[in-house]
């Protein structure tokens, strides 16, 4: 009987990674449009929604909100590092005049929102985490830069870095995630 109701419920549900995929779309696009237009503070307030539903959601809570803050430093710190380095510019300004602004951070939370569900199956697949995040990442950054919320300074440069960069982040916030979570289990 209760068999019968879950699969009455999953014809009417999408598939939590289905869900997880779109929300993740939609923090993107509302950051990226609104840094573009010069007005950023909206798109935060939509990933800070997505993030704060997704955190209710998921379990384990805890590890899961290690998880978001670990990638928001490290995508902070990664982005400041290109800014810094005179290979890209981002819309809006930073803390300082060398650091990414928020809404960079935001995203790195938007993404950091799928390693444990849309992206699980990559989990210990390294090579090809690594490849998607080495074609991925580039092409999130080339979208953005194409909607105006960022430029390449140096883009071949940049390009090479991103790719490289995401290649090694991916796997790496994978197996982050696949480690909080084993932790955090009863």
């Amino acid at each position: 009987m209760f068999a019968d109701g879950l699969r009455r419920n999953a014809a009417v549900y999408p598939p939590a990674w289905l869900v997880n995929l779109m929300a993740f779309q939609a923090g993107w696009w509302a950051v990226v449009l609104t840094a573009s237009r010069g007005q950023p503070e909206w798109g935060l307030v939509v990933v800070s929604a997505l993030v704060t539903g997704h955190l209710r959601w998921v379990r384990p809570y805890r590890s899961e909100a290690i998880l978001l803050g670990l990638a928001m430093l490290a995508g902070l710190a990664f982005d400041s590092l290109l800014q810094a380095s005179g290979w890209v510019a981002f819309a809006g300004e930073g803390m300082a005049v060398w650091m990414a602004p928020m809404w960079m951070a935001a995203l790195w939370a938007n993404f950091a929102t799928t390693l444990n569900v849309s992206l699980r199956p990559l989990q210990g697949r390294t090579w090809l985490a690594a490849g998607l995040g080495g074609v991925g990442g580039p092409a999130a950054y080339w979208g953005g830069a194409e909607l105006g919320a960022m430029t390449f300074l140096n883009a071949p440069v940049a390009l090479a870095v991103l790719a490289a960069a995401w290649a090694l982040l991916t796997p790496m916030l994978l197996w982050a995630a696949s480690a909080l979570a084993r932790v955090d289990e009863p």
